[in-house]
């Protein structure tokens, strides 16, 4: 295995709950999550020359997996061309979850799911702590926007939380 291989698997097993996060966001079953992860995948490996360590990973892996997930949401017939990579890479799971929360958190979910593409993208990007100088770097619009569609996600949220 070449070293440039062994780096990219390296970083992206540190960071695969990232992917799990995306794919959840944009898919409901679990064949599209896993067809998902392995179109990113794919696009993050094609990538992955041009990835430079003066920048965070973190950052570099959002900004590639958002735009592969929201492209993929938008295709109406899927023709992807896949490459076979490790099964046991990425792996679907809802372990570790306090079982009275998980209601909660499949409803928060369901309530993102429903979300336009880059609210959706800014709102993962929010619930993983990125500052709004790192949503707006991400996703390619302002600071003052990143707040502005934050508060409104969040007023809308809480609404359908209240109505539920």
């Amino acid at each position: 295995m070449t070293k440039n291989k062994q780096t990219f698997l390296l970083l992206l097993e540190q960071h695969k709950g990232i992917l799990i996060k995306i794919c959840n966001a944009y898919c409901q079953a679990k064949d599209d999550k896993e067809d998902l992860s392995q179109e990113i995948v794919y696009n993050l490996w094609k990538a992955f020359a041009n990835y430079t360590p003066d920048h965070k990973f973190s950052t570099w892996l959002y900004r590639v997996a958002l735009n592969v997930a929201i492209s993929y949401y938008r295709k109406e017939k899927r023709s992807l061309q896949y490459t076979p990579y490790d099964e046991n890479l990425i792996v679907f799971s809802e372990e570790g979850y306090n079982k009275e929360l998980e209601g909660n958190l499949l409803l928060l979910q369901q309530f993102i799911f429903e979300l336009k593409e880059i609210d959706k993208s800014i709102m993962l990007l929010y619930l993983d702590d990125k500052s709004y100088h790192e949503i707006a770097e991400i996703t390619g619009i302002s600071e003052t926007n990143v707040a502005t569609k934050i508060s409104r996600i969040k007023a809308n949220l809480k609404t359908k939380f209240s109505n539920y």
